[in-house]
């Protein structure tokens, strides 16, 4: 065990367990254990702010959490990698962008602004999502035990590192989404249902070694007996992609409960569907197949107010809440950096529109794009960020949705 990490340990031991404002263990009703969620991942906050960034509401400068803390958001995710150094911050390694340290100062700040906090594990030294499962370089050559015993071990560690550091964690998502499993090949998933998605479908066709549902689940019950030791009254999210595919989350989700994975709510990314009404339909579909589970919007960035009215109108309080990623700088961003939107603006949520060229027709058997140089200097975005109306749709919502 490292050295930081034995230290936490001990810590821990002299520290009450301490609960978010309003907050409760959750029961197995699958209601949500306190107010609606209004959430954003705001993991890419202190790499800006070392690259310059600037926040302001009208003239006012505010520390981005309390700005978003008083614009009505009550909860914040962050991600956290297991070695960043020799990944997602390989460019600046002694600063370990989403690691364990970065990410205990940030989380104090956020539990220091009275905010639930969420954290989501992707058990890589890099970005894990639908295309990418990367074996951590300090796992590599682990068998499937192993690699379950070093997921139990690096998730209690970690939530016992940040009780110590005064950011304990609410919420733990359990691999960040995990629609085609983690730690790949090992816990890899072939799904029976077409996702209609011409990149991943065709990906998959050309998988090798899987391991299949069995391996997949096994991994996650490790990941979860690590959370609730750690924190016997934490909730525990696992997280798939396809919040419009019906389809694949009956399968997958089935394919789960039926191997004992036990979870109280499960996390949707929605950034688009293929027709009007997917979202409502997986959401309505989840409620009626699973009783005693809840879910919420883990991703999301346009239709903002329309989401969140769509979870939180979900019978017996079982829609958690939203979150939405990256607000300061991606997409439809809260934010405006030299005059425009400081992401890429608004986008239709349509996939029949053809704004993902990831999922666009033929995507696959187009020609690759070629190799961009690689990237030298600071991962952060600097400059002045300058809060936009689109913040003003959270204060209402924050006031609506107030019992």
């Amino acid at each position: 065990m490292p050295a930081l990490t034995r230290r936490a340990a001990l810590a821990a031991t002299a520290l009450p367990l301490l609960a978010s404002p309003a907050f409760a263990a959750p029961k197995k009703t699958g209601a949500r254990p306190g107010p609606f969620l209004i959430g954003a991942d705001i993991s890419w906050i202190p790499e800006d702010e070392a690259a310059g960034a600037r926040y302001f509401v009208g003239d006012v400068r505010k520390d981005p959490i309390i700005l978003l803390r008083d614009a009505g958001f009550n909860a914040i995710r962050l991600r956290i990698f297991v070695d960043p150094a020799k990944g997602y911050s390989r460019r600046e390694p002694d600063k370990a962008w989403a690691g364990l340290a970065q990410t205990i100062k940030l989380g104090r700040r956020i539990r220091d602004a009275g905010l639930y906090l969420v954290l989501s594990f992707h058990y890589s030294d890099i970005w894990a999502d639908p295309e990418h499962q990367g074996v951590p370089a300090s796992w590599a050559g682990y068998d499937l035990p192993k690699l379950a015993k070093a997921v139990k071990a690096h998730t209690y560690d970690t939530l016992v590192a940040m009780r110590a550091g005064g950011a304990p964690v609410d919420m733990a998502v359990i691999g960040n989404e995990t629609t085609f499993g983690i730690l790949w090949p090992h816990g890899r998933v072939k799904l029976s249902t077409p996702t209609g998605n011409p990149v991943t479908d065709a990906n998959h066709a050309k998988v090798g070694a899987v391991g299949g549902f069995d391996a997949f689940a096994a991994l996650l019950r490790a990941g979860i007996a690590g959370a609730r030791r750690a924190e016997p009254a934490i909730a525990i999210q696992l997280h798939n992609h396809l919040g419009r595919h019906w389809g694949i989350v009956r399968e997958w989700t089935d394919a789960l409960i039926a191997r004992k994975v036990d979870f109280d709510v499960i996390g949707f990314s929605c950034y688009q569907q293929r027709e009007q009404g997917d979202w409502a339909t997986t959401f309505d579909q989840f409620l009626a197949r699973y009783p005693g589970k809840g879910l919420l919007v883990a991703e999301y960035s346009s239709r903002k107010r329309y989401l969140n009215d769509l979870v939180h109108a979900l019978p017996d309080r079982r829609g958690w809440g939203t979150f939405i990623w990256e607000p300061t700088r991606h997409q439809e961003a809260l934010f405006d950096r030299e005059g425009r939107n400081a992401g890429e603006g608004a986008k239709p949520d349509l996939l029949s529109q053809g704004i993902n060229s990831a999922e666009a027709p033929g995507g696959l058997a187009s020609a690759p794009p070629p190799p961009k140089p690689e990237q030298t200097g600071p991962i952060g975005e600097g400059g002045d960020y300058i809060a936009n109306p689109l913040l003003d749709l959270y204060r209402q919502m924050a006031k609506d949705y107030s019992p």
